[in-house]
């Protein structure tokens, strides 16, 4: 009888431990959420510029030639007339001095033209040559004054030429740029000092394809130097029409309405008024409450009757501060899971953070941490320590 309770004891206990565990139930998640509502939109399109002249020129010689001596530094200033830089003139004053002795030659042949016209005229008079002899004494006489006027314009020329080899400023501003140096031979017109003339300055920004669309000539624009707190004004002066071939962005030069326009140079940040949205209502969230699905963006809403979650697909317009703006897929009123949103699944329950208080009775270490990290809660009544203890 024994053996027999004993093994019918032996054989529940088997059937107890081959039979399956009771899934645990899945807990209950405890998430914040945020109720969903317009706000106004604050962000604008902000861009690096840079100040520059609204005139620079790349002067060079008219001629070619040796470097001999360059007068002009960077960052110097410079003012109109003032000599930049000499070529090596010899070559140019040879060429001269043979021009002014083809001038004295030619010179010589017309006056000996001049006398002999002068005679057969005077032999035509007295009947001993016949007119066509003087005809053709004074072609002659012509002949030699077109080759010495051609011989004093050639000896301009080659004046100039030696002038040339003198590089002169055509305008007062600043050197920004060396781009030869005394030994090299330069070609006529290569650039050989830059300039930026004085007077009114331009701030240079890229914009990106997307938005050169929106910035008009004439539209204001706000301007802060990086370097001072005032903030300067201006209008666009000039859209580029087309792209950058490398960084595919349009460059915009907006002029400065200032009386002291910032340094040449100078770090400007530029805000177009153009295209700004600045107070708009939109639907902006927290970066905290996105999740990718796939390739679409997606975030949790949760459904308050059934405390339950579940995926909504939205699409983002961009971004303000460090929140994004939401172009749909959410409508005011909803509740969105601001946090712990990759611990969660399709269906699941869910209850709402409540932040914890704080212990009665806690060291100094836990009341510092409390409050720095959350506003501390009321510490609890004597009596309520005394219970505590009492237990």
């Amino acid at each position: 009888m024994k053996k027999t309770v004993f093994s019918l004891v032996a054989a529940a206990v088997l059937l107890a431990a081959c039979s399956k565990p009771a899934p645990p139930e899945e807990p209950v998640r405890a998430v914040k959420v945020i109720t969903v509502g317009t706000d106004a939109f604050t962000s604008s399109h902000e861009y690096a510029g840079e100040v520059r002249a609204q005139v620079e020129s790349r002067l060079g010689f008219r001629v070619g030639g040796k470097i001999i001596k360059r007068q002009a530094e960077l960052g110097q200033r410079v003012k109109a007339g003032q000599v930049l830089a000499n070529l090596d003139p010899q070559d140019y004053k040879l060429a001269a001095d043979a021009a002014r002795a083809q001038v004295a030659a030619a010179a010589t042949n017309r006056d000996l033209a001049a006398a002999d016209f002068r005679r057969y005229k005077e032999l035509k008079e007295q009947n001993f040559i016949s007119g066509a002899e003087l005809e053709r004494r004074e072609t002659t006489l012509k002949a030699a004054q077109a080759q010495l006027e051609q011989a004093q314009s050639q000896l301009a020329v080659q004046g100039n030429q030696a002038n040339y080899a003198a590089l002169v400023a055509d305008v007062s501003g600043v050197v920004t740029a060396i781009e030869a140096e005394p030994g090299q031979v330069v070609a006529a017109g290569a650039p050989v000092v830059r300039i930026a003339a004085d007077g009114v300055r331009d701030v240079v920004f890229a914009v990106p394809e997307d938005k050169v669309a929106a910035i008009k000539v004439g539209s204001p624009v706000s301007i802060r130097v990086w370097s001072q707190t005032a903030e300067l004004t201006g209008k666009v002066r000039e859209v580029a029409a087309s792209n950058d071939p490398v960084t595919r962005t349009y460059t915009v030069k907006v002029s400065v309405d200032a009386k002291e326009p910032p340094s040449l140079g100078a770090t400007v940040y530029v805000v177009p008024q153009a295209g700004s949205v600045v107070g708009a209502p939109v639907i902006k969230l927290p970066t905290t409450a996105l999740r990718q699905e796939g390739k679409a963006t997606a975030v949790w809403v949760v459904d308050k009757a059934t405390m339950t979650v579940k995926p909504q697909l939205i699409q983002i317009a961009t971004a303000d501060g460090n929140d994004v703006v939401v172009a749909s897929g959410l409508q005011p009123g909803m509740l969105v899971v601001s946090a712990g949103v990759h611990v969660l699944s399709p269906g699941q329950k869910v209850s709402f953070y409540q932040p914890s208080a704080a212990v009665a009775g806690a060291s100094p270490a836990q009341t510092a941490i409390n409050s720095v990290a959350t506003p501390q809660a009321p510490v609890a009544a004597p009596a309520a320590v005394s219970a505590s203890a009492a237990k």
